[in-house]
């Protein structure tokens, strides 16, 4: 198992903890982590564009002119596509995007981009916050002596004072466990995990 130091909030070592090979150091393969970040994004869409074809416009049952005579080109109606105010061709419609991407795998994308960040010497490991309130300045000045200031929190459980004292800032994401995913740790630069939460990861991927 490798070990990774356990820091207090000024980046001080105070211990150490083994990190899972098996999760925290398999080989990273960026198709997969692809594909499950574009699984991931599927799953967020509305999919509610919608335009109406020149069918479902409302008017232009009337022939606006005559077929010939008049000099000007042979129109059919005032709602075919080429018009103002006319229907549209090949337009969005209410549709959903998401496609299937198996359990296995996104379970091995999530160890991938959990080995990602280990790999990096990216995957900090802190045993307390210091926080005794809901302090943004406070939770800015712990991130500043980490040197991670664009980071995603992992936490073994919801705790107010760290996501109100995090809320604020606008490169940094607080999560539970059971709400990590791949986007999030792939989209910030740091993740800062809580000592107690690291054996909760291990239970979700061991399942």
């Amino acid at each position: 198992m490798a070990t990774v130091a356990v820091v207090n909030n000024k980046k001080e070592k105070v211990d150490e903890v083994n990190l899972r090979e098996d999760i925290f150091n398999v080989p990273v393969k960026v198709g997969l982590l692809h594909q499950v970040v574009r699984w991931q994004m599927a799953r967020w869409r509305a999919g509610t564009a919608c335009t109406k074809t020149r069918g479902e416009v409302r008017g232009g049952g009337r022939k606006p002119w005559r077929q010939k005579g008049t000099g000007r080109a042979r129109q059919g109606s005032i709602r075919a596509p080429h018009w103002v105010g006319g229907g549209v061709v090949f337009g969005p419609k209410p549709r959903d995007y998401e496609f299937k991407v198996n359990k296995k795998e996104r379970r091995l994308a999530l160890k991938m981009a959990l080995s990602a960040r280990a790999q990096e010497g990216k995957l900090l490991v802190v045993d307390d916050f210091g926080l005794d309130e809901i302090k943004t300045k406070k939770f800015l000045e712990f991130l500043r002596h980490l040197d991670a200031e664009d980071a995603l929190v992992v936490l073994p459980e919801r705790d107010e004072v760290v996501e109100k004292s995090a809320r604020n800032l606008p490169t940094v994401k607080v999560l539970t466990v059971d709400g990590l995913n791949v986007y999030d740790i792939l989209d910030y630069e740091y993740l800062i995990i809580k000592r107690e939460a690291l054996p909760k990861i291990e239970e979700r991927l061991s399942r």
